[in-house]
């Protein structure tokens, strides 16, 4: 075994361990999100903020959102760069409604087409599902929100049936269910901290430390019972 797989199976040991006796904090704002996932080197849409909000000085057309995001989605098969995309998509969204709603129709479409046989199709129900989600996190009540009656978990736990072991979208599915059940929220979170150890990437996202929660690290976070407050 080289040292890099080493490393790794002890961070996963270590973190499961940290865990278990570090006392979780709130957390302000919707989770998927209020925090930049790091997807590395992924290719993802423009993002010229430091931050994880807009500044206000960008630049992107609104109404290439929808054939940008998915291009992007289509070329690469890393559950994390999808999370960061839609989550930058839902952010340029808000401010254009009717990119919005066309991106909605388009991903929706993109999972309906699907066959459901291949790990292709569970992630176009992923896509649909975390799309859906990001919308009613962000998008809100108040204003025009495409999603607001659809249900998201449904979707990315059909992903989860259809891909099998995947610890990314277990990932995500946790972070949607933080203001769920704690035993469907716990045990999503379970499954992606244990297979951190042969994902170098989603290990790196669970180490790090959560938006505006001090000290906290992501997968504190999922394996809490905390509620998020919806800004």
């Amino acid at each position: 075994m080289n040292h890099k797989a080493v490393s790794t199976i002890t961070f996963a040991a270590v973190l499961l361990f940290v865990v278990s006796i570090v006392p979780i904090s709130a957390v302000a704002g919707p989770p998927v999100i209020c925090h930049r996932f790091d997807i590395a080197d992924g290719k993802s849409l423009s993002w010229p903020s430091n931050s994880w909000n807009l500044s206000g000085n960008e630049s992107y057309l609104g109404k290439n959102l929808a054939e940008d995001t998915i291009a992007i989605l289509d070329s690469d098969r890393v559950v994390l760069v999808h999370m960061e995309t839609l989550r930058r998509a839902t952010l340029y969204g808000r401010k254009d409604p009717a990119a919005a709603r066309e991106l909605l129709t388009k991903v929706m479409a993109r999972a309906n087409r699907a066959t459901g046989m291949t790990h292709q199709d569970a992630l176009r129900s992923f896509d649909a599902g975390y799309l859906i989600e990001c919308y009613k996190a962000w998008i809100g009540k108040d204003e025009h929100d495409p999603a607001q009656n659809a249900d998201g978990s449904a979707l990315i736990n059909r992903a989860i049936e259809l891909r099998g072991n995947d610890p990314e979208m277990e990932f995500a599915a946790a972070l949607i269910a933080l203001n769920g059940p704690p035993s469907e929220q716990h045990e999503h979170a379970r499954i992606a901290i244990a297979g951190a150890k042969d994902d170098p990437l989603l290990a790196r996202n669970l180490a790090g430390k959560w938006t505006g929660s001090g000290m906290e690290t992501t997968a504190e976070l999922i394996l809490g019972n905390s509620k998020t407050a919806k800004q």
